[in-house]
């Protein structure tokens, strides 16, 4: 009777050099793994290219519908509380501003071309010029456009980090993505002049098409006062829209 020793067989030749070609693939796979994952992480956009094409599209779009609110005005200050409309590229904006002014709160429908404000102040029957200032507003007309709008933001934001992404839009049907990061008070003041911070915390949501659909700005935004959130929201790009002084 044989040993157990000797019944042993090794691998044929033909059945070892399998084996040894598909090590050598599966190494070479692997590495290529490997290189196909560095090259897409290279491909992805920096959290500054992901702004600047969202500051782009949003300069570049003929329309947004615009919402800006705010629920923590600071008590005793006459300032803006909330902004709806159609804010074009033109630059203009039609829509109404919610102020608190000596005290009361005020819907006053606006119109904003060709560097003019138009309000309809209550109990008055037709439009007039303002300042918005006097209101501790800005000029709505250039709330998109491309040097004093909300999209020059994003340019100069500082510290920027990339945050989660998230599913929304109509039917989940979108991925949005949160950037973080501070805007410095300078900046802040083109765009809201009653700013008074030296600083400001931002938070952006931006689509996977590369739109701005959010701004949450924190800080100062009326002398001696104290910090609150302005929230800005981005909807229906492209929308197009004639508007003409009243």
């Amino acid at each position: 009777m044989r040993s157990p020793t000797a019944r042993r067989r090794t691998p044929s030749r033909p059945i070892a050099m399998t084996l040894a070609g598909a090590l050598v693939g599966a190494l070479v796979l692997t590495g290529c793994s490997g290189a196909g994952d560095e090259e897409a992480a290279a491909d992805e956009p920096t959290p500054e290219e992901v702004l600047a094409a969202a500051a782009a599209t949003l300069a570049g779009t003929s329309g947004v519908d615009l919402t800006l609110s705010t629920q923590d005005l600071p008590e005793g200050i006459a300032g803006i509380t909330e902004a709806d409309g159609i804010a074009t590229n033109a630059p203009a904006f039609e829509g109404s501003i919610t102020v608190i002014y000596a005290g009361q709160s005020v819907d006053v429908p606006v119109v904003a071309v060709d560097d003019v404000v138009y309000a309809q102040l209550p109990f008055t029957t037709g439009y007039q010029d303002v300042d918005p200032a006097d209101y501790g507003a800005p000029d709505p007309s250039a709330f998109v456009s491309e040097d004093r709008g909300f999209g020059s933001l994003l340019g100069v934001t500082e510290d920027l980090e990339e945050g989660e992404s998230v599913r929304g839009g109509a039917d989940n049907s979108e991925v949005l993505t949160t950037y973080t990061g501070t805007v410095p008070g300078r900046a802040m003041k083109k765009v809201i002049p009653s700013s008074s911070g030296d600083a400001f915390d931002v938070e952006y949501l931006v689509s996977d098409a590369g739109e701005l659909r959010q701004a949450v700005l924190t800080g100062v935004f009326y002398r001696d006062s104290t910090e609150m959130t302005y929230t800005v929201d981005f909807a229906d790009y492209g929308t197009t829209k004639d508007i003409v002084a009243p």
